[in-house]
């Protein structure tokens, strides 16, 4: 047996003879090595963006943080109160307000948000200035993450103009605004084949140039012939950059198959929307481990290749309402629309904002309105794990 005297010098792996200042440089190399573990992903994640390149949509993990039931709904939301920001023809109500009309009514396994039908030209009071609607706005904000709402009725007819989106109401665009499902003037008898836009809004230096891969298609968002991938709100008349599909997205033939699960993946790579009817909901999703790696090609892709993601989009609330006539129905796009056109001869229009055809069969014909609801299931938000 060798015994090593306390002057032999100890191997360098021996921790019991490491000085203090050894240990401090051990510790200082292990904290640079995580820092560096965290930022060369997210490094290499704003190269691609700079570099204009289509990004990696890789594997994410996503762990269930939040589920809208239907038990409690309405809960989750404040009741905006009062005129529409877009000029439409309503008037937005509270609680007590959407209880007394039954506007939000809740089913078994469903919640209804609906348009006023009670309210006509005799009424008092009328809906001369307005018909009563509703406008829900999440108390959470949330940034990034996966979103599935189960929508088991969209609303359709003429003069609407329903929305499910997410945005920051305060900080409108420089927050950015992701409509999830939205259609104007669904229904209406010029437009048989109007399906559902995805669409985003932003402030300046965000555009969809370059490759996507997508089922949908750049088309024409509100029927004013503005096709562009520049999302800027100020530019084309707040038309931002829009994806289009079938009319098995939207309104009659979209509720006539269940309806579905709409799906949007915000992340830093890029913003995708999934549509899934009823019949072709992914297992993943039924099992409650969805995985957008795993589905095909989604509907609308906004990727990251020429718009800084976070920069553009955070805070954002999920809003649900539906509005009637407003800025994205004047007369030129309620005129092809095929929809009744009341203020002629002798009649003259009533209205709110601007007095217009649209705003006239609004305040008249409440019958009108049957089909001018949202019928939602659960609503669940996942988190990157």
């Amino acid at each position: 047996m060798v015994y090593r005297s306390y002057e032999e010098k100890a191997p360098w792996y021996d921790v019991r003879s490491w000085t203090r200042w050894t240990w401090v440089g051990v510790v200082a190399a292990i904290i640079v090595v995580v820092v560096a573990a965290v930022a060369i992903p997210v490094a290499i994640v704003t190269k691609r963006n700079s570099e204009g390149k289509y990004p990696d949509y890789f594997k994410l993990n996503y762990t269930l943080r939040e589920t809208y039931g239907t038990d409690h709904f309405f809960d989750n939301f404040h009741y905006r109160n009062g005129d529409d920001p877009t000029h439409g023809h309503v008037h937005y109500v509270d609680p007590d307000y959407a209880a007394t009309y039954n506007l939000t009514p809740t089913l078994t396994d469903s919640v209804i948000i609906k348009v006023d039908t009670s309210v006509g030209p005799s009424s008092t009071p009328d809906a001369s200035t307005g018909r009563f609607s509703v406008r829900l706005e999440s108390k959470r904000q949330y940034n990034q993450g996966l979103f599935l709402f189960d929508i088991k009725h969209s609303p359709f007819g003429c003069a609407t103009w329903p929305a499910l989106w997410l945005v920051d109401p305060s900080n409108w665009p420089d927050h950015g605004e992701i409509d999830v499902m939205e259609a104007v003037n669904p229904g209406a008898p010029s437009f048989p084949a109007l399906g559902n836009s995805a669409v985003l809004h932003t402030s300046s230096s965000c555009s969809m140039d370059g490759k996507r891969n997508m089922t949908g298609s750049i088309a024409d968002v509100f029927g004013t012939n503005t096709q562009t991938t520049d999302c800027n709100a100020s530019l084309n008349n707040n038309a931002g950059c829009g994806v289009s599909s079938g009319p098995e997205t939207f309104g009659k033939a979209f509720n006539a198959a269940g309806g579905g699960i709409m799906a949007v993946e915000w992340r830093a790579e890029g913003i995708r929307v999934w549509q899934f009817a009823r019949a072709t909901i992914p297992a993943d999703i039924k099992a409650g481990n969805p995985d957008p790696a795993s589905w095909p090609v989604p509907l609308a892709d906004f990727p990251n290749t020429n718009c800084d993601i976070g920069a553009h989009f955070r805070n954002a609330s999920i809003v649900a309402n539906i509005d009637l006539c407003g800025d994205a129905m004047p007369e030129n796009v309620w005129s092809a629309s095929g929809c009744p056109t009341p203020c002629v001869g002798e009649h003259k229009c009533v209205g709110g904002w601007t007095k217009t055809n649209c705003t006239d069969f609004v305040a008249n014909n409440p019958q009108a309105f049957a089909n001018a609801y949202w019928e939602f299931g659960e609503f669940q938000i996942y988190q990157a794990a």
